[in-house]
């Protein structure tokens, strides 16, 4: 029961991270990102290449920085191409808009890199390497991506509470028009909260490299993980989507032990059914104001 926990909250923590770009894309613009989980698969594949040109067996992960900003230039990008004609204009639109990003990433990822499981050049004493706690394990590259994550999510918070931009994105998801009336540019909030959630996604695809195989259409599992804890945690909420990931991570760990790997999508979907049906907007979600 300890090993089920302590590999729950550490993949839990990665969940959570992709989570919680997805949950501030959705608290500012309104939207829910179909295509995040590719913009994992983005993540993974900018990872990939940069390995590529580092020695054999190495695992920088100061490339943190790198694929960091090669994918904020990236959501700058679809943002302002794509996402910002549907702003407003209903929900079918966004829908569609991010479905088609999906399956437009996927394609394109698999035209350059091939449809082909890749791994990255990562020594197996990093790769398979363990903190032996008593009859406990601790996987490394697990520990260190949930580290990692929790550093985000902490930066996130700080980001979101001490700085002006943090405070416009506050306010802009409270009332588009009255922080405009404060002289709030929402145009630059919005493309700010794209990219950030961008690299959050693009970011927690670096820290599961060495976990996972990349291949084209990987993204598709965390999408509907991702979704799932948002959803768990509440719409819009920044700590819901903290919790609801790492509950996800604690029932697909328990679920993969005592009843399938197969099976853990389903108990996933078993849970979020039960919270909902006690907590219709989730476990922090609040009811939307009508007037």
């Amino acid at each position: 029961m300890v090993q089920i926990i302590i590999n729950g909250l550490l993949i839990g923590g990665v969940y959570a991270l992709i989570a919680v770009g997805i949950t501030m894309i959705h608290g500012v613009m309104k939207i829910v990102n179909f295509a995040q989980g590719d913009f994992l698969a983005a993540g993974m594949y900018f990872t990939y290449a940069m390995y590529k040109l580092l020695p054999e067996g190495s695992m920088p992960y100061w490339l943190l920085i790198p694929v960091g900003a090669a994918m904020y230039l990236l959501g700058c990008i679809i943002y302002t191409t794509t996402i910002r004609k549907v702003i407003g204009k209903g929900d079918s639109n966004y829908i569609l808009l991010t479905i088609g990003l999906s399956y437009l990433l996927q394609n394109v990822i698999q035209l350059i890199f091939g449809p082909d499981f890749k791994s990255v050049p990562v020594s197996d004493g990093l790769r398979y390497g363990a903190i032996i706690i008593g009859e406990a394990s601790i996987s490394i590259p697990r520990l260190i991506a949930f580290i990692s994550a929790a550093i985000f999510v902490v930066f996130v918070n700080w980001f979101l509470s001490q700085t002006d931009l943090g405070r416009a994105m506050r306010a802009t998801s409270e009332n588009k028009v009255v922080a405009e009336s404060l002289g709030i540019r929402t145009q630059q909030v919005y493309v700010t909260a794209f990219a950030l959630g961008t690299v959050f996604a693009g970011i927690a695809g670096l820290l599961l490299t060495p976990m996972f195989l990349p291949f084209p259409k990987i993204g598709a599992q965390f999408s509907t993980i991702a979704m799932s804890a948002m959803v768990l945690g509440g719409l819009g909420n920044i700590k819901g989507a903290l919790v609801g990931g790492l509950i996800i991570g604690l029932v697909e760990s328990a679920s993969s032990t005592y009843l399938s790997v197969n099976l853990s999508q389903a108990a996933i979907n078993v849970v979020l059914m039960l919270v909902l049906a006690l907590r219709p907007y989730g476990l922090f979600g609040m009811k939307g104001r009508v007037a």
